[in-house]
């Protein structure tokens, strides 16, 4: 699907489930109907807008969904600054897409004062960048309420490093209530997006002058030359490779593929492959995009509504980079 062509109304992918695990009744389909009836419209123009000018803006906005969801649950804590909050964390400095999410609610407050949480609005925007991408358009519902406590220190304990065994990431995925499955299904989000250098730099090492060599034999040599040539010694910070290498702006089942040809660019996608527990399934998915998309729309609808804050937990922030004051 092309990113310029895309309609909110013209997917070719609906996938609906009538069988949600809300936490709450306040958590529904077309929750907005009454108070905000276009506010889903509205994120997706946005979203579609943003994308049509930067075709990164997909994989940052379901980056972001990931960083928020794992802690603290969906709610939004992930976008808001000052110091000792989780955006100071290094693992969160390298995030994009908060521009688009605040364009959004810009949007929304003018339309629908105080009514349409940060925390939907990532969601949201997560699900239609997929969909920008080429993949499935998955109903989710709505009715979050935006967190009011952001912290550094409950970062690390919550989310998935590049370097994690199968067992580390199975530990973390299951502490979300989130199944082996789900993890080499969510997984595939790394068929959109970049990554920094310094993410995959431990399948290198360095001499003492500066020349790198694979250390990590699951990754394929020519691969590897040439994320060695994009990633040079003294490299700058700022570099980024995508993570498919081949279709780098479309969400497809190629990252699957990837991983059967030893293109993982992740020790944490490498794995996936090695490991016994998931090997039949990367290669069910890498055989099957359709498969992969139906197993996808599951897995996210399961993402996006955890440790949702609704009722009287939280608050509907005016502006997503602070709580109300």
């Amino acid at each position: 699907m092309e990113i310029t062509h895309f309609s909110f109304l013209s997917f070719c992918t609906v996938v609906l489930f009538s069988f949600v695990p809300v936490t709450s009744a306040s958590l529904s389909f077309n929750f907005y109907a009454a108070s905000c009836p276009s506010a889903e419209l509205m994120v997706a123009n946005t979203v579609r807008s943003a994308s049509s000018v930067d075709p990164t803006i997909p994989g940052k906005l379901l980056r972001l969904l990931f960083h928020d969801c794992f802690v603290e649950g969906c709610d939004a804590s992930v976008l808001l600054e000052g110091n000792a909050t989780e955006r100071s964390d290094p693992a969160n400095r390298s995030l994009g897409g908060f521009s688009v999410i605040n364009s959004a609610k810009r949007v929304l407050e003018i339309f629908c004062p105080e009514t349409v949480s940060c925390a939907d609005i990532v969601a949201l925007a997560a699900r239609d960048a997929v969909a920008i991408a080429g993949g499935p358009l998955v109903q989710i519902p709505t009715g979050r309420r935006d967190g009011m406590v952001s912290l550094v220190g409950n970062v690390r304990p919550n989310i998935v490093d590049t370097s994690f065994s199968i067992d580390e990431m199975i530990k973390i995925f299951s502490s979300k209530g989130l199944s082996q499955e789900d993890l080499v299904t969510l997984s595939g989000a790394h068929t959109i997006g970049l990554a920094h250098c310094s993410s995959f730099s431990g399948r290198f090492q360095e001499d003492s002058k500066g020349k790198r060599s694979l250390v990590d034999s699951s990754l394929d040599s020519i691969y590897a030359n040439e994320l060695m040539k994009k990633c040079p010694h003294g490299a700058s910070p700022s570099i980024t490779v995508n993570n498919d290498p081949e279709t780098s702006a479309t969400f497809d089942n190629q990252y699957y593929r990837n991983l059967i040809n030893h293109k993982g660019l992740f020790q944490s996608d490498s794995i996936l492959l090695a490991d016994d527990r998931t090997r039949k399934q990367v290669e069910d998915f890498a055989n099957d995009q359709q498969l992969f998309f139906q197993s996808w729309s599951q897995s996210f609808l399961k993402l996006t509504i955890l440790g949702v804050k609704t009722d009287e937990l939280g608050e509907i922030r005016k502006s997503c980079s602070v709580n109300n004051g």
